[in-house]
């Protein structure tokens, strides 16, 4: 499919400067433009291939002013970066916009879809489950008894639901992720062997939530482990059951959440945290990389920072200690034979 200038203009609420109706079928970078593509220009670090790019279409901000002669046509915006990603989403809208259900795939007749649902071969779906308008599911996905998937989610392949599961509208689920396995609850005995505690409860996510590859989302003992609106969770995450994290929360890579935490709303967490069990962390709190939380933070919008995890300024204070210690250590030893020095000079 091609797109002139003038229409992208009107999706992006642009003004075009030059032909306005030079037509574009694909996207490409500044620097690797070729006729026929649309690109952008967001950081004023890239704007010297902005004279050399051959794409047809660039989209600027409404300040920028060039240098020299310019070949392609731009689309001038507010944001620049923000009209491309508009149109990144458009784009793969209708390169992704599949229907129907494909020769192999399985769906029990107690199932119920709604309008435009597409299902790929190899996935199955169970007994009493519901999936709204428009929601894509692609090959080799899973989804258990019961669960309701709302509109106009996409499930990658590979992902496997659990029963009795909840997904909202608008949510992207990509490939391995798991939603629904079991907690890790056992009781220990008085011989050391462990016990396990079914698990009977489920997981919730609510609208506009994306989860990254192979992350893994565990049910609840009782209740619901709960994904508040908008979160955004990164690849390879762990989430424990019972746990609540709330809204716009967005969550880096190879972070740990242990059971039964309660985590606020708009709070941004590093990658590679580990975060304790039955805490809470208040809204806005922001979590460095690599930091060990092992408390409850209250205070909202806190900034923490290390192992056990403290006040970031006090982190980088104490830091520069520790990066000194060799130097500190030296000193000490060459005081301490000083003195030594000085007490053998005193006892003669």
């Amino acid at each position: 499919m091609e797109f002139t200038a003038k229409y992208i203009s009107e999706l992006v609420h642009g003004t075009v400067i030059g032909d306005a109706e030079v037509k574009v079928n694909t996207i490409a970078k500044i620097e690797e433009g070729i006729p026929g593509t649309i690109t952008f220009l967001g950081n004023p670090i890239y704007e010297k291939y902005i004279y050399t790019t051959k794409s047809s279409i660039v989209i600027v901000n409404n300040d920028f002013t060039p240098h020299r002669k310019l070949e392609p046509t731009l689309i001038k915006v507010e944001n620049a970066y923000q009209a491309f990603a508009m149109l990144l989403e458009i784009y793969n809208k209708i390169t992704s916009n599949k229907t129907g259900f494909e020769k192999y795939s399985f769906i029990d007749e107690s199932a119920k879809t709604g309008e435009r649902v597409y299902v790929g071969s190899f996935s199955y779906i169970s007994k009493n489950v519901t999936i709204g308008d428009d929601t894509k599911i692609h090959p080799q996905v899973f989804v258990g008894d019961h669960v309701k998937i709302g509109k106009n989610v996409t499930i990658f392949p590979g992902v496997k639901i659990y029963s009795h599961c909840v997904i909202g509208n608008d949510c992207t689920i990509h490939s391995g992720v798991v939603i629904g396995g079991d907690g890790f609850g056992f009781a220990q005995s008085a011989d050391n062997n462990y016990k396990k505690i079914p698990q009977v409860g489920n997981v919730v996510i609510e609208d506009f939530v994306e989860i990254g590859s192979n992350t893994t989302i565990d049910r609840a003992t009782l209740g619901s482990t709960i994904i508040r609106k908008g979160v955004k969770l990164d690849n390879l995450i762990q989430i424990a059951h019972n746990v609540e994290i709330g809204e716009n929360t967005a969550i880096a890579a190879q972070t740990g959440i242990s059971g039964s935490t309660k985590i606020g709303k708009n709070c941004m967490i590093g990658g590679q945290v580990g975060i304790v069990g039955h805490i809470r962390i208040a809204d806005g709190v922001k979590i460095a990389a690599q930091s060990g939380v092992g408390s409850s933070i209250e205070t909202e919008n806190e900034q923490v920072q290390g192992s056990p995890s403290f006040k970031v300024g006090q982190y980088q204070k104490a830091y520069v200690t520790f990066r000194n210690l060799p130097d500190i250590v030296k000193q000490i030893n060459e005081l301490q034979r000083e003195l030594n020095f000085l007490k053998e000079k005193l006892g003669e």
